[in-house]
């Protein structure tokens, strides 16, 4: 007898390159669920159009981002990767979901007032509707966990409230869902190590997965450490550790743990052998994702078996829907 394994779906927005902040914090752990659960990734094209954008390089970024998923060891054979775009399904019961949630639920989410401060310029209303696409993104494939940090909890919350009021008017229906809690490191800025890790700041903040090894060496050659005489480890200092941690030997860490301690610290050994341990570890990452951006019809392919795939999920749950809110 076959056992059904649980449902596990995650999305990421194309919007240009992936940094280490994403990959320990999102594809490192979708390569390990892969082989647990039933796992739907999506690129969440409809997400990332709400704010500015340049429409003719929004195609390149979702091969790039697809192409980045199959590098970082996701397999088309043991989960389902699709583009949000080709599922229109999920605008279409987030329609439906848009007629049961107070409008004043989603102006008091966190991410709503941290990009409309952003984007002051573009404070449209699918930049405060985002949180329903997201819930519908969720919903449609009745998933049982959703992996998320606890800084986004606050988005599933809101999906699980439109779960209750929807199952309150047309009766039970849709399942609570499940925050899967992935303890990922939190990644701080090279420049300005009291901000996360993001792209906002320019690209001297971050390290690309595309990046090459003598970028990383030079980003890291500029990165905010300390003079090395503090009595408490600098925050970014202890950054830097973080991401020797994750990419060199315990070793080398232990040495430069003892060698901040004792005062003796040369930083610029420190980021020579990061740069040297990062680069050495996306090797392999770099060259398949290369090999796959020269031949972006596998991605597409990929993309389109992904799509018919979650599309059967889709087309049902919203045929469902639609009887029982009685306009099918």
């Amino acid at each position: 007898m076959t056992i059904k394994k649980q449902i596990v779906l995650s999305g990421v927005q194309p919007t240009g390159e992936l940094h280490l902040g994403n990959y320990l914090g999102s594809l490192k752990n979708f390569a390990e669920l892969q082989d647990k659960y039933q796992c739907y990734f999506f690129i969440a094209t409809y997400h990332s159009i709400t704010i500015d954008y340049e429409p003719k390089n929004k195609r390149q970024q979702i091969l790039d981002l697809a192409a980045t998923f199959l590098a970082a060891g996701l397999d088309p054979k043991k989960c389902i990767i699709f583009n949000q775009a080709d599922i229109p399904e999920c605008t279409e019961l987030a329609w439906i979901f848009n007629t049961i949630t107070p409008i004043s639920e989603l102006y008091r989410m966190t991410q709503f007032k941290d990009k409309s401060a952003k984007h002051a310029k573009n404070i449209n209303a699918g930049l405060l509707d985002y949180p329903v696409l997201q819930a519908a993104d969720i919903l449609l494939y009745k998933p049982d966990f959703v992996p998320v940090g606890h800084d986004q909890l606050q988005h599933l919350e809101l999906s699980n409230e439109i779960v209750r009021w929807f199952n309150n008017k047309f009766g039970a229906y849709f399942q609570p869902i499940k925050p899967l809690l992935t303890k990922t490191p939190r990644l701080m800025s090279l420049l300005e190590p009291d901000k996360k890790m993001s792209k906002s700041g320019g690209p001297n903040h971050y390290i690309a997965l595309s990046d090459e090894p003598e970028v990383i060496r030079e980003k890291l050659k500029r990165a905010v450490t300390g003079t090395g005489t503090e009595d408490v480890i600098p925050a970014g200092a202890q950054n830097l550790l973080m991401l020797l941690s994750e990419f060199g030997t315990t070793k080398q860490v232990d040495y430069f743990q003892a060698a901040i301690q004792n005062k003796t610290i040369k930083y610029s050994e420190l980021k020579e052998t990061l740069s040297t341990a990062i680069a050495e570890k996306l090797a392999p990452f770099r060259a398949e994702r290369k090999k796959l951006l020269s031949n972006p019809k596998k991605i597409e392919s990929v993309l389109k078996n992904g799509a018919k795939e979650a599309e059967k999920i889709a087309k049902k749950t919203l045929k469902e829907v639609k009887e029982l809110i009685g306009v099918a």
